[in-house]
């Protein structure tokens, strides 16, 4: 039996996995030519994510963590300049783009929480 990983309880992980279902979700609706453009910058940024904030915490020094949690921020950082030129485009409602942005705003305030959090000790 595998023993589930510490950073899967995290609601900061969880919220970020919710986040990456929602961009996957909205960017389904984009025009074909962004296929390889926007739409695959947005879902590699957003993988990008939890993906960093996991292998981050199994790393052993506060340094090496905190390198990979300030990489799952400039993800966030990068996500949110995207929508604003999805936005701009079209390819998103503001409606659309408010409530991915209060999902990412939650992801955003968990993180900077956890980052404070260990560089603290």
């Amino acid at each position: 039996m595998t023993r589930e990983k510490p950073h899967k309880k995290l609601d900061l992980w969880k919220k970020a996995i919710e986040f990456v279902v929602v961009i996957y979700e909205i960017t389904k609706s984009f025009p074909k030519e962004e296929e390889f453009g926007l739409k695959s910058q947005l879902r590699r940024a957003a993988v990008s994510i939890p993906s960093n904030i996991s292998e981050g915490l199994t790393r052993r020094t506060r340094k090496d963590k905190l390198h990979f949690l300030n990489i799952a921020q400039a993800s966030l950082s990068e996500i949110d300049a995207q929508l604003d030129i999805s936005e701009k485009l079209a390819y998103l409602s503001t409606d659309l783009a408010e409530g991915t942005g209060q999902l990412q705003a939650d992801v955003e305030k968990l993180l900077s929480g956890l980052i404070r959090s260990i560089s603290k000790y």
